[in-house]
């Protein structure tokens, strides 16, 4: 009997050595959960879809970009893989968590965007062209604005710039900056960018203008220009709508939107374009070179989509 309450005790004792040990060496004790797993995945052998889960992060289910993505994933035969829903900014949040841990990760993605100048990302080459050729962004008005709204009509229609222009406004908000005060910032300093869209154009006295976009960290940097040059430059009072992008088409297609700088074409927006189109106004693109597609950090040994089998 002496012998087994020794044993007990001894049992006990160990027991609360490994106890304290843990709680006065924490690092040990979570020792799974602070190094990442991405760390061993990295170097390891296994393939692509076992580092990342077999998980593509993409955005709102809605999207013009992850219908692209579901038709890339049947166009390569990818059965294995699945497309993570969620929002732009969880998709951000979750690519930024895993590049600060040298995760491997694989995204929804398009050109113009700010993490491109954070990070260093690139495209998967995607030779099936399932997310089309390089897209471009249209600016779409209602049916009459032309008659109702000549002076913004115009303005609207000399509107274009690059997405490196775009890329500063957005930055300059993903880095704390209000979006109208970027746009500010931005304008101020390019008076010469500005000039030929509001040259010989008399301001009106406030008239009201209803823009509607999307919540993309893109189309809410070209609204908030938009919304500055109007009511600075051209007397008008503005309302930026953010909807999602069928009522943005709706409203501009029903009268009750008057413009939307926001439309990917032909890709992204290929639905909502074909239903409307007719019921609206294209006055062109005011950015080329528009690029989406499945992006990883440049760390990552993959460059196609097909590596995506391997």
């Amino acid at each position: 009997m002496r012998n087994l309450k020794t044993i007990q005790v001894v049992l006990v004792s160990l027991l609360m050595i490994t106890l304290l040990s843990g709680c006065l060496n924490p690092d040990r004790r979570s020792l799974g959960e602070t190094i990442p797993k991405s760390n061993k995945s990295i170097t390891s052998d296994e393939s692509v879809g076992a580092q990342t889960n077999y998980q593509i992060i993409g955005i709102d289910p809605g999207a013009g970009i992850m219908k692209a993505a579901h038709k890339a994933l049947q166009d390569y035969q990818l059965t294995d893989w699945s497309l993570v829903e969620g929002s732009g900014a969880a998709m951000t949040a979750t690519l930024d968590k895993a590049i600060k841990q040298q995760s491997p990760i694989i995204i929804t993605g398009w050109t113009p965007h700010w993490m491109f100048s954070k990070y260093e990302l690139k495209y998967l080459e995607d030779p099936k062209k399932s997310f089309g050729e390089a897209e471009e962004i249209h600016t779409i008005a209602r049916k009459g604005l032309k008659k109702d709204h000549p002076v913004a009509y115009t303005f609207l229609d000399r509107f274009e710039w690059t997405p490196e222009e775009m890329g500063q406004i957005m930055t300059a908000i993903q880095e704390g900056v209000s979006p109208a005060d970027a746009a500010k910032t931005w304008a101020e300093a390019n008076p010469a960018r500005i000039k030929p869209w509001i040259e010989g154009l008399q301001p009106v006295k406030g008239d009201s203008i209803k823009i509607g976009y999307v919540a993309w960290d893109s189309e809410i940097a070209s609204t908030n220009l938009l919304k500055y040059v109007l009511e600075t430059k051209l007397g008008y009072k503005v309302n930026a709508l953010q909807v999602e992008a069928g009522p943005m088409f709706t409203g501009v297609a029903n009268g009750d939107v008057d413009v939307s700088a926001a439309a990917w074409l032909p890709l992204t927006h290929a639905d909502y374009w074909a239903k409307y189109k007719d019921k609206l106004d294209d006055l062109g693109p005011n950015m080329t070179g528009v690029k989406t597609g499945f992006v990883v950090p440049a760390y990552m040994n993959i460059n196609s989509i097909e590596d995506l089998h391997s």
